[in-house]
């Protein structure tokens, strides 16, 4: 919704009232939680305080990738993907070092301080930070409302300006199956961590394999130019898919250190790959509705693996926990190595088809 509203009215105004919202809802949700929680159990108010906060929360990451887009879509093909590749490399390893350094930070603050602190942090780097980027030139570079599609060129099977293509559908589920395959690694590696030396250690496992994804997201930019998003989403993710089945082999902390540093390898340009099509695919006027949907399908996929890996890994321990992250890779596998963009009967052969 927020990426929809940004395409219309502009990437300012709506990160500038997410932001206000965000912070308010991060606010009240301190409030509640320490005037309330010591009463036990979820009290309404913090439910909907949390929910707001969930919901207004401002899709920096994605617009920023939706500027990237525009800022590199003038000069010759070749350095335009070469300067893509590299911004949205910088994108997603950017993204993997805070997902692996947030939660230690976060940890550490509520246990040395106090709970609320991670959170009145949060608050205080929305209100400050967002504004920032909000108001950076670099929004320009977005013009807001309907636009024609990518390669319209005036042919009649493209028109239907700002109209979303069902082939998005394909990366958006990709993203879910990526989500999925998170949130069912890390209650796997709780269940794994709890048997060997405390489940305290799950955060610094899962750190290794966003560590190595990091590094690798950021090679791909230096990636031979002729290696294209087909191509590169057919081999990472089959590597992906094919080292997923490692995880359960370990029966060491050594073991499972080393598996996830191989397996972190592939997740990273495959994140890249899977953003970088979505910007071929996004039609002129929609990037930020895609861009965000994208984002939103990691999330819901990382609440649908946390809840099935956490439920098999009290029901049957990390073994059984392993095998969603496996089948997540397989399904992101399966989800189809096509190229992202479709040539139907009468389309030309021109670059988005190749």
């Amino acid at each position: 919704m927020l990426g929809a509203l940004a395409d219309r009215r502009g990437q300012r105004p709506v990160l500038m009232v997410s932001a206000l919202i965000n912070t308010a809802a991060v606010v009240a949700l301190i409030l509640t939680a320490t005037g309330l929680g010591s009463s036990g159990g979820f009290h309404p108010a913090i439910l909907a305080a949390a929910f707001a906060a969930g919901a207004s929360c401002p899709q920096v990451g994605p617009l920023a990738r939706v500027r990237w887009m525009a800022l590199t879509l003038h000069g010759p093909a070749t350095a335009n993907k070469r300067d893509l590749d590299t911004a949205l490399s910088y994108e997603s390893t950017a993204d993997e070092v805070t997902f692996v350094l947030g939660p230690a930070l976060v940890g550490i603050l509520a246990s040395l301080v106090a709970p609320w602190l991670p959170l009145a942090l949060a608050a205080a780097m929305t209100i400050i930070l967002v504004p920032a980027f909000a108001a950076h030139p670099t929004h320009r570079s977005v013009r807001p409302g309907p636009g024609r599609t990518k390669g319209d060129n005036g042919n009649k099977g493209n028109q239907g300006a700002g109209r979303i293509p069902a082939a998005v559908a394909l990366p958006v589920a990709a993203m879910v199956c990526m989500g999925t395959f998170f949130g069912s690694t890390q209650a796997a590696l709780s269940s794994f961590s709890a048997g060997q030396a405390g489940s305290e250690l799950a955060g610094l496992l899962y750190a290794v394999m966003g560590l190595s994804s990091a590094a690798a997201a950021l090679s791909v930019a230096y990636w031979p130019q002729r290696f294209g998003l087909s191509r590169r989403w057919t081999l990472s993710a089959a590597l992906m898919a094919l080292l997923a089945l490692l995880l359960l082999v370990p029966s060491s902390l050594a073991g499972m250190v080393a598996v996830l540093l191989t397996l972190g390898l592939p997740v990273g340009p495959v994140m890249v790959t899977v953003f970088a099509a979505g910007g071929v695919l996004a039609p002129a006027g929609r990037l930020g509705t895609v861009m965000t949907a994208l984002a939103s399908g990691i999330v819901a996929g990382t609440a649908l693996g946390s809840s099935i890996g956490g439920y098999l890994a009290e029901a049957g321990g990390h073994h059984a926990a392993f095998v969603v992250p496996v089948g997540a890779a397989w399904c992101w596998r399966c989800s189809g190595p096509r190229p992202p963009g479709s040539c139907g009967p009468g389309r030309p052969p021109t670059d988005r088809c190749r």
